[in-house]
């Protein structure tokens, strides 16, 4: 036998209950950023040459650049096409990078708990150990923004097997590390359930530019190509269309181009009236049946 997860239960889409989004929508459309922090030679990290480098002065910098540069950048593009972000974040950015949590709050987009860093892993901790994790960002926040944080992205996507339990158990309603569907769905934990709501693991600038070396435009191409699709399939069946973005990645000047214009083609569609740009937080209390 196969190990199994337990935490859900197989379900074709064709077969599922019909419903819509807030105003008869039919597809949600959800842009994350990725704002995270690193340790300075030490843990994991991306390298901009080459996988496998090991964690130095350059490639910190480089991931650096994001908080610096790239997300103002992000954040100047969203207020042109007057859409909604919501943002992944690691807990220790609240230490060091307190102006883009002013943006943040001043634009009111929605922060997702992304971890305390990049820089670890979350998926070879003891369970005490890893509750104790999920406590430190969760107050982390909580003390930042006067409210707790409803969903939960690991760095990497990395879990335990205990890791639905703990975020259910910490008062999480959502997770996004379980890239398995383009509909919200329930994961069972010892406590009861908990929502996954859709994440990518392809329209996704990390996976597409550092693994499979796609260019700024063939990226785009992938949004472009999603959202012309699931805007078409969302007649059918509702449907959430989430685009990761990492701001060291795609808040680089010659990928903003493309970035752009293959936003504006998804705001500015002939059948953009299907379209309900949001964050994972509302889409997790509006029409999901249980």
């Amino acid at each position: 036998m196969l190990p199994k997860h337990g935490r859900y239960d197989y379900s074709t889409i064709e077969e599922r209950p019909d419903y819509s989004w807030p105003d008869g929508k039919r597809l949600a459309v959800c842009i994350v950023t990725n704002l995270e922090v690193y340790a300075f030679r030490k843990g994991f990290g991306w390298d901009p040459a080459k996988m496998g480098e090991p964690q130095n002065q350059r490639n910190y910098a480089w991931r650096d650049y994001g908080n610096r540069v790239g997300i103002w950048r992000l954040f100047e593009l969203f207020e042109q096409l007057g859409i909604p972000a919501a943002h992944n974040v690691n807990s220790l950015l609240y230490q060091d990078h307190p102006q883009i949590f002013e943006r943040i709050r001043k634009r009111g987009d929605e922060i997702v708990a992304h971890g305390r860093t990049n820089a670890e892993r979350q998926s070879d901790l003891w369970e005490l150990d890893e509750r104790r994790l999920i406590d430190d960002v969760t107050k982390a926040i909580t003390e930042g923004e006067g409210r707790p944080p409803k969903g939960w992205m690991g760095p990497a996507a990395s879990e335990t097997n205990a890791t639905p339990d703990l975020l259910k158990e910490a008062g999480y309603t959502y997770v996004m590390d379980w890239p398995a569907d383009d509909q919200p769905f329930w994961l069972r934990t010892r406590s009861g359930p908990i929502l996954s709501v859709p994440y990518p693991a392809e329209v996704n600038d990390s996976a597409a530019i550092i693994h499979r070396r796609n260019s700024a435009q063939e990226f785009a191409d992938m949004i472009v190509a999603q959202y012309d699709e699931m805007i078409e399939q969302s007649a059918a069946h509702p449907l959430v269309m989430t685009v990761s973005l990492h701001s060291f990645l795609v808040g680089q000047p010659f990928r903003m181009p493309s970035l752009r214009k293959a936003l504006q083609h998804c705001v500015n569609h002939p059948k953009r009236e299907r379209a309900w740009w949001t964050t994972p937080g509302p889409s997790c209390r509006c029409c999901i049946p249980k």
